[in-house]
């Protein structure tokens, strides 16, 4: 067992993962948020933090694994300091959960160093060049919606909006792979409350890929209790922070950000906090600054975290309020849409939907800019078009609108790509398509110097 602190509370109730620590007297109660170790029968460690007081020397605390065989009247010992992780080169490869456990089977983790999972809030910081004007630094993720319609910047974050079954997770697989790969740089990979296989088909995708070295991954899944799923989010993002202290620049994946709020709600409501007016925890809005404003650049100019969120959309009902919170901290949104995996169109990402800070002239360039604004015109025209020939047909077009529906169909062929972690799938090639050749494989198709091709040429392929 631990090094235990000689203020020993004691255990008078375990109501699932909520677990009452009773103190002989004020001044020896744990602090807020303090670790407190506590012991089943079998010698098994729970580990509990400390979420509020009740009367009477008190700690109601919410235990982040599960609290099977913890008895009643056993003691419980503080720690004196909230949970730690461990941080640093020792993680790269390997799986750990909320508490900085392995759940590999590689045996312990040689560390130096354990990090806080919770921090003081921090300031603001932009990275800027000698001239002094903000910094831009774009990420090529070799998808080409994404670097047409949502470039990636480093330090910023970005979400992939998706109801089940639409692909958030393998797109979220292909931006690891084709990143960490291309940049050489550090990647966080936090599963919280999503499927037990989704993470086992991770680590075997990532190894066989060879691109587990430089991957850290960090679970707490669906079959845990709330407390694991709603910590590991923080645990995730400390890791990030370790990494980026040595001036690097860090991709942090979170699948799935809504589930981290979901947990927060069941805490709440296990604590007996009064629910807001649709049913979410009152702090839902507080819990998700607190987590994404550590996403950021280094104010010394150094690494950076970059963040890609995938956050599941319950009932595809964009106004749920856990999604609308989590827009307000997102720099790009990716929506992915039924209707597109139904008509076979991957990725699928709805471009009218979508929406990103990151299209802006000073950050893409004008050239980009302007044919993203094509491309999105044409879409929408196209979309109004659709709707008219499902009436009277293609034939009853004028000569103008006709040709704009040819080519918005070929571009939004062209805006569909073979996955490398899909080959399985597909039974096509994964391809890597550069943001020169997106661009001029956009401008070609606008252009018409593909109008006498059919569009089923453009689908599936890599650059036209």
């Amino acid at each position: 067992m631990d090094d235990e602190n000689q203020k020993t509370g004691t255990v008078i109730a375990v109501q699932g993962p909520v677990v009452d620590v009773k103190f002989s007297s004020s001044e020896d109660i744990a602090g807020i948020y303090e670790n407190i170790n506590a012991y089943t029968v079998d010698g098994k460690k729970i580990v509990l933090e400390v979420a509020e007081y009740l009367p009477g020397n008190i700690a109601r605390c919410i235990a982040v694994n599960s609290t099977f065989n913890l008895q009643r009247n056993s003691p419980a010992y503080p720690t004196g300091e909230p949970i730690k992780v461990p941080a640093g080169e020792s993680l790269y490869g390997r799986i750990i959960n909320a508490w900085g456990e392995p759940i590999d089977q590689k045996g312990d983790i040689d560390c130096s160093e354990k990090f806080p999972i919770r921090k003081p809030r921090a300031g603001v910081h932009f990275q800027r060049d000698s001239q002094g004007a903000h910094k831009f630094e774009i990420l090529e993720t070799g998808i080409k919606i994404i670097d047409l319609l949502s470039p990636m910047v480093k330090g910023t974050k970005t979400g992939i909006l998706g109801g089940a079954a639409l692909g958030k997770s393998i797109l979220t697989l292909e931006i690891i792979h084709n990143v960490v790969k291309k940049y050489r740089g550090a990647c966080v990979f936090v599963g919280a409350g999503e499927r037990i296989r989704e993470g086992n088909e991770l680590y075997f995708e990532l190894s066989r890929r060879e691109i587990i070295s430089k991957t850290i991954l960090i679970f707490g899944q669906m079959n845990e209790s709330p407390g694991a799923r709603f910590e590991v989010a923080k645990s995730g993002v400390t890791v990030a922070e370790s990494i980026q202290r040595k001036n690097q620049d860090v991709l942090l994946f979170v699948d799935n950000i809504f589930r981290f709020l979901q947990a927060g709600a069941e805490i709440s409501s296990l604590l007996g906090r009064i629910p807001s007016e649709t049913g979410y925890q009152p702090t839902l809005v507080s819990e998700a600054s607190e987590f994404h404003e550590r996403i950021r650049s280094s104010s010394a100019g150094g690494g950076s975290i970059t963040s890609v969120e995938a956050v599941y959309i319950p009932a595809d009902d964009l106004t749920d309020p856990a999604v609308v919170t989590i827009f307000s901290f997102l720099d790009s949104v990716m929506v992915l849409s039924r209707q597109r995996v139904q008509l076979g169109l991957y990725p699928a990402i709805d471009p009218l939907l979508s929406s990103s800070a990151n299209l802006d002239t000073d950050v893409v360039g004008s050239r980009h800019f302007e044919t993203a604004g094509k491309v999105l015109r044409i879409l929408q025209r196209y979309e109004e078009l659709r709707r008219l020939v499902m009436v009277i047909g293609i034939d009853e077009l004028s000569g103008g609108d006709r040709i704009i529906y040819e080519r918005a169909r070929k571009l939004q062929n062209f805006l569909t790509q073979p996955f490398f972690v899909a080959e399985a799938y597909t039974g096509k090639q994964g391809e890597y398509v550069t943001i020169e050749q997106t661009l001029d494989g956009c401008e070609k198709i606008i252009a018409g110097h593909f109008d006498r091709r059919p569009e089923g040429d453009f689908y599936l392929i890599g650059k036209a």
